[in-house]
Formats: C-alpha cells, sequence, structure tokens
C-alpha cells in the first residue's frame, strides 16, 4: 500500500471512529446533519417572531437530528434511529402544517422523499401513506376540494415514484452486489465477500454461538496445472467447490481465498464440530476422483473465531495450521487448541 493509501485509510478510520461504517450509517447521518441547517435557521427566525409553538417544533427537529448523528456514530446502530428519524420527521412536518397552514405544505415532498433513502421502500411508503391521510384531514377544512385533490395526487404520485425508484435501485445493487462478491470460476463467494463476512461477524455485538474458521489448500496444485493444464486445474478447483457444497451445512459460508486456497466460515460451530467438519471433507476429496487419474488430496487448518481477536489474526492463525498439515506431510487436518 502507497503512502497516500496508507494517508488515506487512516482518514478514513479517523473520520469512522476507528472502524469501517455501514453505506446505511453515513448515509442517516448525512440526511440529518443536511437537515440540520435547513431547519435551524426557521427555527431562530421563528423564535424571534415570537411564533413559540413553531419555534419548538424546529428546534426539536433539529436537537433530534443531533442526537441520532450522535448515537449513530458512537454505536453504529441505524436500523431503529432511521426509523425514529423517519416518524420524528414526518410528524414534525405534519405538526408544521398544522401551526403554519396549508403555505408550508411544500415541505412535504423532501420529507417523504428522504424516507427512501434510510429506510427499506415498503416501509417508507407505509409511513408516508399514513402521514398523507394525517395530511387531508387537517387540510379538508382548509382548502377547496379541487386545490385539496391536487396536493394529495401529486403527493401521491411523488411517493409511488420515489418507491419505483428505490425498489429498482435496491433489487439492482443486490444483483451487482451478489455478483461483485462471487468467484468467476467456481461461484462461491471471493476474497471480498469473506473479508466482509469475516468484519461483519467481528462487529457483531449481539451474543451468539462460537463460530470457527478453517482455511483449506490442494497439495501439489501446481503439479496438476504443469502436468495437465490450466483448464484441467480450473476443471478441479470447480468439483471441490461442488463436493465442499455437499459436505457443508446450508449456515456454513463457502470462499474462494485465492488460486487453489479455500476458506470455510462455519457458523455456530465451536473447534470440536469444525474438526469434524474438516475431516469429513479431507476424507471426501481423497476418495472422490476430481480428476481423472490423478489423486488428488487438500491440507487444512481449522481455528475458532475468538471475538477477542481480529479477523487478520483468525486468518493468520488458521494459515499457520495449513502450513503445519502442510509440514505434516499434506492431505491432514490441524487444529488450534482449545482455550477453555
Amino acid at each position: 500500500m502507497s503512502n497516500t493509501d496508507q494517508a488515506r485509510a487512516g482518514r478514513w478510520r479517523w473520520l469512522s471512529g476507528g472502524r469501517q461504517r455501514r453505506q446505511e450509517e453515513v448515509i442517516l447521518m448525512m440526511l440529518c446533519a443536511l437537515s440540520i441547517p435547513s431547519i435551524l435557521p426557521f427555527g431562530v427566525y421563528r423564535l424571534m417572531q415570537g411564533s413559540w409553538a413553531s419555534a419548538a417544533v424546529d428546534l426539536a427537529l433539529v436537537t433530534g437530528m443531533m442526537a441520532v448523528i450522535v448515537h449513530v456514530w458512537r454505536t453504529g446502530r441505524y436500523q431503529v434511529a432511521s426509523l425514529g428519524v423517519t416518524i420524528f420527521y414526518s410528524a414534525g412536518m405534519l405538526v408544521t402544517v398544522y401551526l403554519r397552514g396549508v403555505s408550508l405544505v411544500y415541505w412535504v415532498y423532501p420529507t417523504m422523499i428522504a424516507a427512501y433513502f434510510v429506510l427499506r421502500p415498503v416501509v417508507a411508503l407505509g409511513i408516508n401513506s399514513a402521514g398523507l391521510l394525517i395530511l387531508v384531514v387537517i387540510l379538508v377544512a382548509r382548502l377547496e376540494l379541487l386545490n385539496l385533490m391536487t396536493i394529495v395526487v401529486t403527493i401521491a404520485l411523488v411517493n409511488f415514484f420515489a418507491y419505483i425508484f428505490a425498489y429498482r435501485t435496491g433489487l439492482q445493487n443486490k444483483e451487482l452486489h451478489t455478483a461483485v462478491e462471487l468467484d468467476f470460476l467456481t461461484g462461491v463467494g471471493n476474497r471480498r465477500a469473506m473479508e466482509r463476512k469475516l468484519s461483519e461477524y467481528a462487529q457483531e455485538r449481539r451474543p451468539h454461538l462460537e463460530s470457527s474458521l478453517l482455511l483449506l489448500d490442494l497439495d501439489h496444485f501446481k503439479q496438476i496445472n504443469d502436468q495437465y493444464g490450466h483448464a484441467a486445474g480450473d476443471k478441479v478447483l470447480i468439483r471441490l467447490a461442488e463436493l465442499m457444497r455437499g459436505h457443508t451445512r446450508s449456515s456454513d459460508r463457502i470462499f474462494r481465498y485465492g488460486g487453489e486456497e479455500f476458506a470455510i466460515l462455519a457458523s455456530g460451530a465451536g473447534l470440536s464440530a469444525a474438526a469434524r467438519l474438516a475431516e469429513g471433507i479431507r476424507a471426501a476429496v481423497a476418495s472422490a476422483t476430481l480428476l481423472e487419474g490423478h489423486p488428488i488430496t487438500i491440507s487444512i487448518g481449522v481455528t475458532d473465531m475468538d471475538k477477542e481477536l481480529t479477523p487478520a489474526e483468525w486468518l493468520a492463525q488458521a494459515d499457520k495450521l495449513l502450513y503445519a498439515a502442510k509440514q505434516g506431510g499434506r492431505n491432514a487436518v490441524r487444529v488450534a487448541e482449545q482455550t477453555s
């Protein structure tokens, strides 16, 4: 990594409070940060004009946004905060329209569109629909029917179009995310997917069952490529991935770590269970025909994913055990010692 990249990474770690932040956290904090200078001047102006109720609503919104920024920054918990911000923001908009009249109804549009940036489209649509019904109750006695219907129809159309856009964007992002994190040859997760999954596990705050990491490598794979060609080597990797899918649970995650090296995240499996899983895969590979006329074996290192350690340390420990299996004659499994 260059000095420039290191400096950039260092600045990002500092800005992120020492950890990689999720995109949802950043969007929520940016939304709140942009809302504060948009609302605060109106609150101050109304305070100076003696419009105490309207000023209180504006200042309450500003205070709430600041509290959300601090909360998400410190804890990283954005799900409930996103829902709370949307409801709080929508309620403030409705109260403002109730207090100040129909002239402020245009605040409905940015308020409702913002919901689609921080919530799932269906949830945002539900909250906005409820807000629209309340808005109709507020305005029904203040507007002629034609004007009221114009406002209702335009708001409904904005919500409908925003929902379609958010839904389609979500589908496209999901498809792109899946494609980016799949190994093009074997169809299992790639190194990027593995690093993300390990990082998520390390940052998970809720109590959960212990899990283990298996790192495995094909023995003498270079000889296969040299003797039979890279096409045959690719076929071996594809068949190995298929075999591993058949000998792992649905909760386990398989990744191609690089070249002929694979990793398995055995979710909810302690060292004993992970060791049995590794031995089963090793034996299955040794008895299978991954390449006609050429016996193939693998070596595996198994370590527990101790939450006191980092993903880099888990990988280093598994790699050390894999190396020990190689040094011990290959076609072997080496397991970390139990810590308790």
